[in-house]
């Protein structure tokens, strides 16, 4: 797997003395970063690939509580005492592992990296409402358009995961996600391609420029 840069975000919001005991970390797809159970050492951000995290379900089936393509994966654990929810790599996955100690440290001592910090939580809040507010809406298609307009830069979503993980961040059936797609491509709404899908117009404009 190539490495690659490192993602400015991450350089932008850590404080040299964190970013200095930081580890990059490259996994496979079907390997944790952790268990359900265990004690939160670091903190984990996903620059390329893709995690999840996921509980069992009463059934024994897994939810998933989160997909990850870019950003932290475990924020919600700095202070609690052990990880509630495992975290899955389902896309081989470059990653930065931050120590707890550490970032706990540069909060308490360095004042403007504790507003960075909020700031970023604030986004993760804002991207969540979204994905709430996606998932709340009645139809496939409205929440794929809902997700190209939220998720999309131009218009258009990497789905380098697979349209089958994509339907699991939609809250539908996979069949049910391909039925819709093949109507919205049919309608001149989308344009969907093996890694990607783009709103049409979009697309058009993009290759007009």
């Amino acid at each position: 797997m190539n490495t690659p840069k490192p993602d400015q975000r991450l350089l932008d919001l850590l404080p040299p003395a964190v970013l200095a005991e930081c580890e990059a970390l490259q996994l496979r797809k079907g390997e944790k970063l952790f268990t359900t159970g265990q004690q939160p050492r670091y903190l984990f951000w996903v620059h390329a690939g893709q995690v999840v995290l996921e509980r069992a379900a009463a059934n024994g089936a897994s939810v998933v509580l989160q997909r990850t393509h870019q950003g932290f994966v475990s924020e919600a654990s700095l202070q609690s005492p052990r990880y509630h929810c495992d975290a899955l790599v389902v896309l081989d996955a470059h990653i930065t592992r931050v120590p707890v100690p550490a970032l706990l440290q540069a909060l308490t001592d360095d004042p403007a990296f504790a507003m960075r910090w909020i700031g970023m939580l604030n986004q993760e809040v804002r991207r969540l409402r979204l994905q709430c507010e996606r998932l709340n809406l009645k139809g496939v298609q409205a929440r794929v358009l809902h997700w190209l307009e939220t998720e999309g830069k131009g218009g258009c979503c990497a789905v380098t995961a697979g349209y089958k993980s994509l339907a699991a961040e939609l809250g539908v059936s996979h069949e049910a996600l391909y039925r819709a797609l093949a109507e919205m491509v049919e309608a001149g709404l989308v344009l969907r391609e093996p890694e990607s899908l783009c709103l049409k117009s979009a697309r058009t404009l993009k290759h007009r420029q």
